[in-house]
């Protein structure tokens, strides 16, 4: 059920709300592309900044409107393990497959914090995703830890935000084959899928989803010159996304195409017009705008 491309959804805004049917049309464009699933309400699509009612709703339209055509992994991510429990609940209540979970930012737990917070979003019974991401989070999940918390049934695999490819190799070791990891960083997603990754929970898939989905497949039928290709074509967009925080950089795109506006909310501001400039050459490269 789980691999390939899969956009860390945008959340589209319009005068200051959440605007669902962007939000629909979105999940429809990139069933049509060939993404091979999605996940709303991590970081790209501002879970920091919206609201829980606006969380939770997010959560269910995504859902409801995939209507079973492609996986959802729902963000479930809080610093706050009571948090975290009743957004993987809802999650679970509303159809979502599974839960993508953060490890606990800014109040620095243990390793043995972690097994403890993760422990209690695998008990509500929805699979769960870790997502380790030290840049954002300080604190790094070993693969030690790692591999002792993918002995819980229902933690199934890792959103992998290190950009050390090495650490899928080493994961594989701790949590084994069958542990499904994704790199969560996409210039580095060819090396982590050679490594035995099996798909990559992208922010570019929010401007190029039917240009992720391929160079996923390209990668998962063991096609890696057509697969460099892809990487060569999308890698000037990987970077100027992020010049600034990248959900602002990809949702600047995403307005490109006229598929929502590129609103953000608060400490977020619209990017420089270097930055601006910059996206709309690599999409030109890309092959996406003219």
């Amino acid at each position: 059920m789980f691999k390939g491309s899969m956009p860390a959804l945008v959340t589209p805004f319009k005068n200051g709300s959440v605007d669902f049917d962007a939000l629909k049309h979105l999940v429809e464009w990139h069933i049509e592309m060939g993404s091979h699933g999605l996940v709303p309400m991590g970081t790209t699509g501002e879970s920091p900044t919206v609201s829980h009612d606006e969380h939770d709703a997010v959560v269910e339209t995504v859902v409801k409107t995939a209507a079973g055509r492609v996986p959802v992994i729902a963000g479930a991510g809080s610093n706050n393990t009571a948090e975290t429990v009743r957004l993987a609940q809802h999650a679970k209540e509303v159809g979502a497959d599974a839960a993508l979970v953060v490890t606990p930012y800014y109040n620095k737990p243990t390793q043995r914090g972690l097994k403890a917070h993760f422990t209690a979003a695998a008990d509500c019974g929805i699979p769960i995703f870790i997502y380790n991401i030290p840049p954002r989070s300080v604190i790094d999940m070993t693969p030690e830890t790692m591999g002792e918390l993918a002995k819980h049934p229902m933690i199934i695999g890792v959103k992998d935000s290190t950009a050390d490819i090495a650490r899928v190799s080493q994961q594989r070791i701790t949590c084994g084959n069958d542990f499904l990891q994704f790199s969560a960083e996409d210039p580095s997603a060819l090396g982590a899928h050679a490594h035995g990754a099996i798909g990559c929970i992208s922010v570019t898939a929010n401007v190029a989803p039917k240009l992720c989905a391929e160079f996923q497949n390209a990668m998962a039928a063991g096609d890696y010159k057509t697969a460099l290709s892809y990487q060569d074509r999308l890698m000037p967009l990987h970077s100027a996304i992020f010049m600034e925080p990248g959900l602002v950089g990809a949702k600047y795109g995403v307005s490109l195409l006229g598929k929502c506006s590129e609103e953000v909310r608060s400490p977020l501001t619209p990017l420089e017009d270097s930055t601006k400039a910059a996206i709309k050459a690599a999409m030109v490269h890309a092959g996406l705008i003219n």
